[in-house]
């Protein structure tokens, strides 16, 4: 199966993470997909963040949580006045007929509201009840075992991923959790344990493997067999990537 490109964040190492630019360049550059981090609101908005404060990416300061979108539009975020929304994203997505591999995060203050908002926003969108898994445009991911087992539950025919900072010892053997299609080891974990992929494959699930920008490591996730790759530069990977053939 050919390796997929998902833009993290957007071609967030030309233009300022989590901004329409951002994701507009990764469509331009032929990614497969887009991916998001998303957070809520003070007052209840799905917002494109990764960080739980605006400080990093902004010129204001504050938790996400504590702010209002209204508030969060008067902020500039790498050139660009206002947070990008989960909706605006989506409607760019749907409109560009670009997928999304979504990140809730956890832990936060909220709790399992972030997953509800989410599956209730891609209703709205038509876009929680996919024909098949492998149709839909939309696979929803976290590194909170709880938070994948709520979408599963909510929106039991979207694909999910199980993100991993570190190997758990229950999946070494490539079993995943009913609730998770799909698993997703960062770079780290791959290098520490290569056939994992193919032990995951064995059990039919296949690999997102987070953040890989270096050549070097390109060649290693084509080799193993990853299926998707999130990067940082979707254009100078793909370049790799042909080079490999």
């Amino acid at each position: 199966m050919q390796l997929e490109l998902v833009a993290h964040r957007g071609s967030s190492a030309l233009r300022a993470e989590h901004t329409r630019a951002a994701y507009e360049l990764a469509i331009d550059q032929g990614a497969d997909a887009l991916e998001c981090d998303v957070r809520l609101t003070r007052d209840g908005e799905l917002v494109c963040v990764h960080d739980r404060t605006v400080d990093r990416t902004s010129d204001g300061t504050g938790r996400v949580s504590d702010l209002t979108t209204a508030q969060l539009s008067e902020l500039d975020f790498g050139g660009e006045r206002g947070v990008l929304t989960m909706r605006a994203l989506l409607g760019m997505a749907v409109d560009r007929g670009a997928g999304l591999f979504i990140e809730t995060k956890h832990p936060v203050r909220t709790g399992g509201k972030v997953e509800v908002a989410l599956i209730d926003l891609l209703a709205e969108f038509g876009l929680n009840r996919p024909r098949t898994k492998a149709e839909s445009p939309v696979v929803v991911m976290s590194f909170s075992a709880m938070a994948v087992r709520r979408v599963r539950a909510l929106a039991p025919g979207l694909p999910t991923v199980f993100l991993l900072n570190r190997m758990l010892p229950w999946l070494r053997g490539g079993v995943l959790p009913s609730w998770a299609d799909h698993t997703g080891p960062g770079l780290s974990v791959l290098r520490a344990d290569p056939d994992y992929v193919a032990r995951a494959a064995d059990r039919g699930h296949d690999t997102y493997c987070w953040t890989v920008d270096d050549p070097a490591d390109i060649r290693f996730c084509a080799d193993l067999g990853v299926r998707w790759l999130a990067t940082n530069d979707p254009a100078a990977t793909r370049t790799v990537l042909d080079a490999i053939g």
